[in-house]
């Protein structure tokens, strides 16, 4: 993969709000328009089912995201947009992943944990009303951003564990079955990474403290009169930090805008002045948005043939990754292997060193593939003698010897580290297998 890959998701259990577009969906649409940015964005129907038992809602919050992604100016030509559940090899992999993350990591969940702590407090089962679906969450995070292999993934900084987690899975899997996930890294906007609701405390659906994304005007400007302030008068400065209204308007103006804010704030202005001044900023970047949008509520039609022909594009990437994944694992057909296990002489191709002298006088080797490709290089030796003696520790010790002569060696990178690893490894099996025989 040449180019770098963005994902993200929602989960399609209610209303898009403020803190879904600038924590999500304005940094995510902006990325899909940077060069050598390749663009995914799905709806995460599958995480809903967790918490949400409401069909009609699950399936109003898909269309809702979907229009609000489409109308903040989302290109499916250019990006692939999916629904999780149109793509089947999502939860194929889940349980791939499931085999090979310890019951420990999920353990460790900041969801799990708190439900624990809550049933803990209460004096009930600690695991009182906690479906699998909650605990194994994270998994399922983690199989949306390795089946595309994902190199950054957008969250807000309370999600940065599941990107953890996810990378932990991705090194799992890849220990035991070779190179196939690039370890993803979580992509945080630091000044609006987690935007504050109308009581102060963190935006969301579950607080039921948030501004609709696309509320009509003057909803939006009723909603924004609500957000809890202080008690100061008119005329008494008034304190920035810990200043909901004052971090949702930050998340929206530019350095100068919040500048002059912030001035006002010291200079005493009245809190209706200062909502009046969110609510304008705020609505300035959202009108524009709102009616394409109410178009796209409208015709639902729309909506579906886009997300279809993103399924396509996204089947495309995992369905023969997919198939890479079950061969790496061992769920093959069986032809093969019964023609394999009928020929006792049957021979795997190993990697091998080869050992020569250039015409300047000095040794050298390299360790080459069976196809060819060389996976180590070696500088210049003085003596043969010390060259031998290189490629016998190489032999002997494998991956740790690597890491001990990188003085030795032509410079490689992880990938090409851990296939040379990878072939060494095989080169002493193999010889363990035929000391064995000879025993």
């Amino acid at each position: 993969m040449s180019s770098v890959r963005f994902l993200t998701g929602i989960t399609t259990s209610g209303t898009p709000h403020l803190g879904n577009y600038v924590g999500s969906i304005r940094p995510a649409v902006r990325a899909s328009l940077t060069p050598g940015v390749e663009s995914f964005y799905f709806l995460a129907d599958y995480h809903a089912l967790i918490k949400i038992d409401e069909p009609a809602r699950i399936q109003r919050s898909t269309l809702e995201i979907a229009a609000s992604w489409l109308a903040a100016g989302l290109n499916p030509d250019k990006v692939t947009f999916y629904r999780q559940s149109d793509v089947p090899e999502i939860p194929e992999l889940t349980w791939f992943l499931t085999c090979v993350t310890g019951k420990g990591v999920l353990n460790r969940a900041h969801a799990y944990k708190a439900s624990v702590d809550k049933n803990t407090a209460a004096g009930v089962d600690p695991d009182a009303d906690v479906t699998a679906g909650l605990f194994m969450y994270p998994v399922l995070m983690g199989a949306d951003i390795l089946m595309f292999n994902a190199h950054k993934v957008p969250v807000g900084r309370d999600q940065i564990q599941h990107i953890e987690m996810a990378r932990d899975m991705a090194a799992s899997f890849n220990h035991r079955y070779g190179e196939h996930f690039v370890p993803p890294q979580a992509e945080i906007e630091e000044s609006v990474a987690t935007l504050p609701g109308l009581d102060g405390r963190k935006m969301s659906k579950s607080y039921d403290n948030t501004i609709p994304l696309f509320a009509p005007r003057e909803q939006l400007k009723k909603l924004i009169a609500g957000i809890v302030t202080d008690s100061r008068a008119p005329g008494e400065p008034k304190d920035t930090e810990g200043s909901a209204l004052f971090q949702i308007y930050q998340a929206f103006a530019s350095e100068q805008e919040t500048e002059a804010l912030r001035t006002s704030f010291a200079n005493g202005i009245a809190w209706g002045d200062a909502k009046n001044v969110l609510f304008e900023r705020i609505d300035r970047e959202i009108a524009p948005m709102r009616a394409a949008y109410e178009d796209y509520m409208a015709h639902p039609e729309k909506v579906e043939a886009l997300l279809l022909a993103g399924a396509r594009k996204a089947r495309a990437i995992a369905t023969p990754f997919m198939a890479e994944l079950r061969s790496a694992v061992g769920l093959r057909g069986l032809g093969s292997a019964v023609q394999a296990g009928a020929s006792k002489t049957a021979k795997v191709a190993l990697a091998s060193f080869k050992q020569y002298r250039e015409k300047d006088g000095q040794f050298y080797f390299k360790l080459a593939a069976p196809d060819g490709t060389v996976l180590l290089q070696s500088k210049a030796f003085e003596s043969g003698k010390v060259a031998g003696q290189t490629v016998a520790q190489l032999t002997r010790d494998g991956a740790a010897a690597i890491a001990a002569l990188q003085a030795q060696l032509e410079p490689v990178d992880a990938t090409g580290v851990a296939a040379a690893a990878a072939a060494l490894a095989d080169m002493a099996q193999a010889a363990a297998s035929s000391d064995k025989k000879q025993a």
